[in-house]
């Protein structure tokens, strides 16, 4: 390169950092923008200056990314399916309610929603969603269901990436609008997973599962970093965030008992001696903090990378047996699958016969590699927070989130928020010490009063708690964290109670009972209650025991009007 083009390389890569530094604050973004370019610039150059452009970008590439046959062909499949699998079931499950949470007679309809976004300045990029086009039920069960053919398609290894970016997309976007219940970190490792996927998966109709390109190499070691990054950070915040159950191992006293969704076995774990939940607890710090390091074991240690994952794969069917955690956690095992090389007994039928690709184009390795700067570069700030803590931050961490929830002011957020693809993990970093429940009870004098039962919350205390993953009831679940913090629920409670009023077809389809079935009632009030699981040595046909806190006042159809008017 000539001294008159370095200086107007060092020139632009000036001005672009100048303009960078007006267009936003974070630092991180502003070095991921500019190492894209410096590296677009970097491979131009060398493919111009080589008389043969696609030679040279082959022979460049062969030298840094050197080509060798891939030993996890048969995990690239097996991941294949189930991470379909996992997106027909997310799909089903939206599909199945979004008329009700978001549609337009639901609780908080698309259409306010959007309005409000419109006053408030809010983009297409802040909140990406098709609903953008129009605001009725049927583009939303559109959405669902052409994200199920897309997840089939998946599953049945039709253009699996392809159909893996076009579930990303179709996800985000219900995602955007359906926010007030879908703010769930597993939705966001659902995204950013498929997201990766699209890269690792091949794009054709009729795979090639025989030989990984070198993009989709790239797209293998992302699919690592997410997953090693994410049980680290679960593991380490349940030691920085200052949770004392977490770290006196006590945690799992209250777990089985206090957890949003309880498996009916989560009874029988909640009985067991104290000495074994504190064994349990430990054996998730191991899993969680320890184990991941062996997941990168090389190839001649192929078996300490084989036994990771079983410890993995251990703790997720744990958690699966007494809880109903939606898809997380089979997202979660399907995760492990790329850590399987084609030596793993379970893969020795299935796996093809490895080839050695000769490199056909190079172009796909600039998005790769995009995509790499961006998954380390954004995420990797979150990734370093965890261990925040461990390096004598603790006291500051604790007093930033005491100002936080103290001002109810968080931090402007970052341009790729929207995307929810590029995440920060810390899955059940506190623990629950208690288990309130809110009741909604109807009337028609005053009086007497009945129950709405609710699917999968506890409710009846002689109702057997129910399996609902890989469904994801996203009423029930925002129920439990109303309980929590009644005020801050205040909208969606008061929501619930008129369209209980109203009657709203779509809205009870979401409830188990009815108590009102022929006409709605004239009265609506919510009752508080401590809920525990009964013990052995009660001696009840009873799963829980429950006490009154207190209730609402009860309130009317007219009482909303007259608040409205």
């Amino acid at each position: 390169m000539s001294v008159a083009l370095r200086v107007c390389a060092f020139v632009l890569l000036a001005a672009v950092w100048a303009l960078l530094e007006l267009a936003t604050a974070d630092l991180l973004t502003r070095c991921l923008v500019l190492w894209t370019l410096l590296g677009a610039m970097w491979l131009g150059v060398e493919i111009s200056t080589r008389t043969s452009p696609p030679d040279a970008a082959a022979k460049w590439i062969a030298r840094t990314l050197p080509a060798a046959p891939s030993g996890f062909l048969a995990s690239r499949r097996v991941f294949a399916f189930a991470l379909g699998a996992i997106f027909l079931a997310a799909f089903w499950s939206w599909g199945s309610q979004v008329r009700g949470l978001v549609g337009a007679h639901g609780l908080i309809p698309v259409g306010e929603q959007l309005a409000s976004a419109r006053a408030g300045g809010v983009s297409f990029w802040q909140m990406p969603s098709l609903s953008w086009l129009a605001e009725g039920d049927f583009l939303l069960l559109a959405q669902c269901w052409l994200g199920a053919l897309g997840a089939i398609a998946m599953c049945a290894g039709f253009f699996p990436g392809a159909s893996a970016l076009l579930c990303w997309a179709l996800y985000l976007s219900l995602m955007s609008v359906g926010e007030a219940f879908a703010n769930f970190q597993w939705d966001a490792l659902l995204l950013e997973t498929s997201l990766i996927a699209a890269l690792w998966l091949p794009w054709r109709a009729r795979p090639d599962w025989a030989h990984e390109s070198r993009a989709e190499k790239i797209g293998r070691w992302l699919l690592w970093w997410l997953f090693v990054r994410m049980i680290l950070e679960s593991g380490i915040v349940k030691l920085t965030w200052g949770d004392q159950t977490w770290i006196g191992r006590s945690a799992l006293d209250y777990h089985f008992e206090t957890q949003p969704l309880p498996l009916w076995t989560a009874w029988y774990a909640h009985q067991a001696p104290r000495w074994m939940l504190r064994a349990q607890c430990s054996f998730t710090y191991f899993v969680e903090i320890a184990v991941p390091a062996l997941l990168l074991a090389p190839s001649r240690w192929r078996f300490l990378r084989h036994g990771a994952v079983l410890l993995q794969v251990l703790l997720q069917l744990g958690i699966i047996a007494t809880g109903n955690y939606t898809y997380f956690n089979w997202l979660t095992i399907a995760l492990c699958l790329p850590f399987l090389d084609d030596t793993f007994r379970g893969f020795r039928k299935i796996r093809p016969p490895a080839t050695e690709e000769k490199l056909r184009h190079w172009w796909p390795l600039i998005p790769a590699g995009a995509l790499a700067l961006a998954s380390v570069c954004l995420t990797f700030d979150g990734f370093g927070g965890a261990f925040a803590g461990l390096a004598g931050q603790e006291a500051e961490m604790r007093r930033i989130r005491a100002e936080s929830e103290r001002t109810r002011k968080s931090p402007r957020p970052p341009w790729h928020a929207g995307l929810r693809s590029f995440n920060s993990y810390g899955l059940f970093r506190t623990m629950t010490l208690s288990r309130p429940e809110i009741i909604l009870e109807g009337s028609d004098d005053k009086t007497n009063w009945r129950e709405y039962e609710f699917p999968y919350k506890a409710g009846d205390i002689y109702r057997r708690p129910p399996l609902a993953a890989p469904h994801q009831p996203r009423l029930d679940w925002q129920m439990w964290f109303a309980a929590l913090a009644p005020q801050h629920y205040s909208y969606l409670l008061e929501r619930l109670m008129r369209r209980t009023l109203e009657g709203e077809p779509a809205v009870l389809a979401l409830l188990e009972k009815n108590p009102f079935p022929s006409e709605p009632p004239r009265f609506v009030r919510l009752s508080f209650y401590d809920y525990h699981f009964t013990r052995s040595e009660d001696h009840t046909a009873a799963w829980w025991k429950r006490e009154l806190k207190g209730a609402t006042q009860p309130v009317s159809l007219e009482n909303f009007r007259r608040k409205e008017g």
